[in-house]
């Protein structure tokens, strides 16, 4: 029979009911961290970039601004700072549900992991392809159905 740990390596607690004591293992606990850092960085990262774009483009440093003041230059230019700010706006989303989660983990370890609208646990697969999920998969799928 094969202990409660690596029952819940597998499969994250599935079987583990509300109030039973932490879902997750110290060790799945400390991947999912490792995981949502490094997500946070590679955002932070992507950010920095779009902060670095958007300064050139204010300075007029760009490829196209030096060379004409043509209206489809100017247009293109205002589509690629939109598209830019859409980017970030995106990202800064992103980031934000990275950084609820750690605050998730780091205050409340024992229950990181359970889904938020039905208390039950969240599986560990889904939790480290989507370590910011807040939701268990069969809620995330009534959300969607009903355009929630």
């Amino acid at each position: 029979m094969p202990s409660k740990n690596s029952q819940n390596a597998q499969g994250a607690g599935s079987s583990h009911e509300a109030g039973q004591g932490p879902l997750l293992t110290r060790e799945q606990l400390a991947h999912l961290e490792k995981r949502l850092r490094e997500e946070r960085e590679k955002v932070l990262r992507g950010l920095g970039r779009f902060a670095e774009a958007a300064r050139a483009a204010e300075s007029g440093d760009t490829d196209v601004a030096g060379y004409t003041d043509h209206m489809a230059d100017q247009g293109t230019e205002a589509m690629e700072r939109e598209k830019a700010a859409l980017f970030a706006t995106k990202e800064g989303r992103y980031l934000y549900r990275i950084e609820e989660a750690l605050r998730r983990l780091y205050n409340d370890p024992d229950n990181f992991g359970r889904c938020h609208a039905t208390g039950k646990p969240i599986s560990f697969r889904r939790l480290d392809a989507l370590p910011h999920a807040r939701y268990c998969i069969e809620h995330k799928r009534e959300l969607e159905a009903t355009g929630g």
